[in-house]
C-alpha cells in the first residue's frame, strides 16, 4: 500500500488541486501508481482506484499529521466519494485537526488534479488503548 508523503512547508510545489482546502492546512501526497495490486480486479479494463483505499490513505495520512501525542483512530464518522481515483493521478489530502469532547476529530479532503475525490472524516482518541 502506498505512504503518503507530508509536505514539508505550508503550501504545495505546484498549485492545489480543484476544490482544496486553504493553505496552511496539513498536506500529504500520493502518486497512485498503475502496478498498484488492487487495480487488475478493481474493475478489469477499467481500473478504478477503490474508495476503502482513499479512505486508508486518509487515515495514514492523519496519522502522519496528528497534532500533539499519539493517536488511535476509533470511528469513520463519515465517507463521500465525488469522483474516480485512477492509475497515475497525484492524490493530495488536506487535513484539518479539531479538539470536539475529548477527542480529536480530522476532517480530510482528498482532491486529483480534476478536484475533490473524496471527503473523509475520521475520530481519535489520544494514546494506543485498545478499543
Amino acid at each position: 500500500m502506498l505512504t503518503p508523503t507530508t509536505a514539508g512547508t505550508p503550501g504545495p510545489a505546484r498549485p492545489p488541486p480543484a476544490g482544496a482546502p486553504p493553505d496552511g492546512a496539513p498536506r500529504t501526497t500520493v502518486r497512485i501508481d498503475a502496478d498498484e495490486r488492487v487495480f487488475p480486479g478493481h474493475y478489469p479494463g477499467f481500473p478504478i482506484f477503490p474508495g476503502v483505499c482513499v479512505v486508508e490513505l486518509v487515515h495514514r495520512s492523519a496519522l502522519a499529521t496528528a497534532p500533539g501525542a499519539r493517536v488511535t483512530l476509533r470511528a469513520v464518522e463519515s465517507t463521500r466519494f465525488l469522483s474516480p481515483v485512477f492509475p497515475g493521478d497525484r492524490l493530495t489530502v488536506e487535513l484539518k485537526w479539531t479538539r470536539r469532547e475529548g477527542h480529536w476529530r480530522c476532517e480530510a479532503v482528498a482532491a486529483t488534479d480534476r478536484g475533490r475525490a473524496a471527503t473523509v472524516r475520521l475520530r481519535f482518541t489520544e494514546g494506543s488503548t485498545p478499543c
